[in-house]
């Protein structure tokens, strides 16, 4: 069967079951919007996750004051040297009070009136892997002329924990919706075939090759599956765009962090869903086709 047969096929089919075709759309279209919000809620937490991770990327170590300029060299070129290390910087005492006024504002005055400078010298390491970040620590404070390690390891164990969390959760919706989805478009196209079980037959008796037969089917269900899409991407583009509008400057005053752009997050969404679209549709064309064409 050519190509240019086989879509006329599908469309024709399509018209004579409008009310199984619609049925296909809505139930295709309602699981890609839900999967559509979840996929936004994830895409954010993974984005807001990333950009707290950006606040415990690094590491102080706090040197004693009898650590000389010699010691402080050997120090740091130790540091470098452990698995996990992007970099490290040295922070004097008197930067690292200009950092504090800087953060206090208003406030800095307050630390004028102290008689002298209670900041130790103090080495920042920049941490290229989190999941390494514990092993640098230990590796660090054991090391002659470090005072202490400032790292906040239970909040990072934490984020990380909640992370893959939400990526596992997501991961196991996102496959039950898909399967979901499958089995709804098998299930209503097999109602069609059903309807011309006898043509079917029909045209296995005189010749007809098993994708003669399934090709009609297959396209009606990938323009289903794209129409699908279409219209939930849409409905997913709208609904985003009115939130941020909404809502995207008290979520950014509250997390520091801003919503993933729309149009970016739209178009990378449109086509995650005609991708899905197109294949829960053919997958639930073969799946269906699949019980007549083995007999």
């Amino acid at each position: 069967m050519s190509f240019r047969l086989a879509i006329g096929q599908a469309f024709s089919q399509i018209g004579r079951n409008k009310v199984m075709a619609a049925a296909s759309l809505a139930s295709i279209t309602a699981i890609l919007l839900v999967l559509g919000v979840f996929f936004i809620v994830v895409v954010n937490v993974n984005n807001m996750a990333e950009g707290v991770k950006q606040d415990f990327d690094q590491i102080q170590v706090y040197l004693e004051d009898s650590v000389d300029d010699a010691r402080r060299a050997e120090l740091e070129a130790q540091i470098a040297a452990l698995p996990g290390v992007a970099g490290t910087a040295y922070l004097t005492r008197e930067e690292a009070l200009e950092q504090w006024k800087l953060k206090w504002g208003e406030n800095a005055d307050l630390l004028e009136r102290m008689p002298e400078n209670p900041l130790p010298n103090s080495i920042i390491i920049d941490v290229s892997d989190l999941d390494l970040a514990s092993a640098i620590v230990a590796g660090v404070s054991p090391l002659e002329g470090v005072e202490k390690v400032n790292y906040s390891q239970d909040t990072v164990d934490r984020l990380l924990h909640v992370t893959r969390v939400v990526q596992i959760v997501s991961l196991i919706i996102i496959l039950f919706l898909i399967f979901i989805s499958v089995m709804v478009v098998s299930n209503t196209i097999k109602l069609t075939v059903v309807a011309r079980e006898k043509e079917i037959a029909i045209m296995r008796y005189v010749g007809a090759t098993n994708w003669f037969i399934r090709g009609p089917f297959l396209l009606e269900g990938v323009f289903i599956g794209l129409i699908s899409a279409i219209i939930s991407a849409t409905v997913i583009g709208v609904l985003y765009h009115y939130f941020i509008d909404r809502w995207g400057v008290d979520f950014l005053l509250l997390t520091s962090s801003s919503f993933v752009d729309e149009w970016f997050l739209t178009q990378n969404l449109l086509i995650i869903f005609a991708a899905l679209g197109i294949s829960i549709g053919a997958c639930g064309s073969i799946v269906s086709m699949r019980k007549f064409l083995e007999r």
